[in-house]
């Protein structure tokens, strides 16, 4: 009999179970639950992009999308989430150089950038109702505030999740649980980026052609 299969008749149940997860990669089970998590995301996005869909004709003798929207504006707050999406990105490059300050840096310059496109989605939330033009409107506005609002909410949550992963780098370092959890927030960021795209696709472009 092996030493092996000795070891194994001889241990208790819960070392037993210690062992097999130690064969596992490190961190494979937290990479498997945050794409389960963001698979969850999309299902709550499509949901309310199907609502927009139903609903984003229904103006109630209201205003429509074309009396609202400020393009240029918007096509700004786009370009400061798509810049943050890059500077995140060269935060990850220096991340797989091990320069640690460096990813800070860019991790603070996508913050910024984060903060813009937050400033300017308030900005424009408060000129809508400022207008008149409140979730109570009508269904176009209850959809519109609804998804625009569900992102900004995601938007602020990865903003403070990136402040806390700052705050650890600097304690820690880029351990490889930094190193895990950096990559995790990348693509919740890039997930966040790609439905705004469509957000400013589907209810913007679309919204003023109407």
């Amino acid at each position: 009999m092996s030493a092996r299969a000795l070891k194994a008749d001889t241990e208790t149940p819960v070392e037993f179970y210690l062992r097999e997860e130690h064969d596992h990669p490190e961190g494979s089970s937290t990479m498997l639950g945050f794409w389960i998590y963001l698979m969850s995301d999309c299902l709550i996005f499509a949901i309310l992009f199907a609502c927009y869909a139903v609903l984003g004709g229904n103006y109630a003798a209201g205003p429509a999308p074309r009396d609202l929207f400020d393009l240029p504006l918007v096509a700004l707050n786009t370009a400061m989430l798509l810049f943050s999406s890059i500077t995140y990105g060269f935060a990850m490059l220096a991340m797989e150089e091990k320069k640690a300050g460096q990813t800070q840096a860019w991790l603070a310059v996508t913050g910024l950038f984060g903060l813009a496109f937050l400033g300017i989605e308030l900005y424009e939330f408060s000129h809508l109702i400022h207008e008149g033009a409140t979730p109570q409107r009508s269904a176009f506005l209850s959809a519109f505030f609804t998804l625009v609002g569900t992102h900004g909410l995601h938007v602020t949550f990865g903003l403070l999740w990136l402040v806390v992963l700052m705050v650890q780098v600097a304690r820690k370092g880029l351990i490889a649980a930094n190193r895990r959890r950096l990559m995790c927030l990348s693509l919740f960021w890039h997930f966040l980026d790609v439905i705004w795209i469509g957000v400013f696709t589907f209810v913007y472009l679309m919204g003023m052609l109407r």
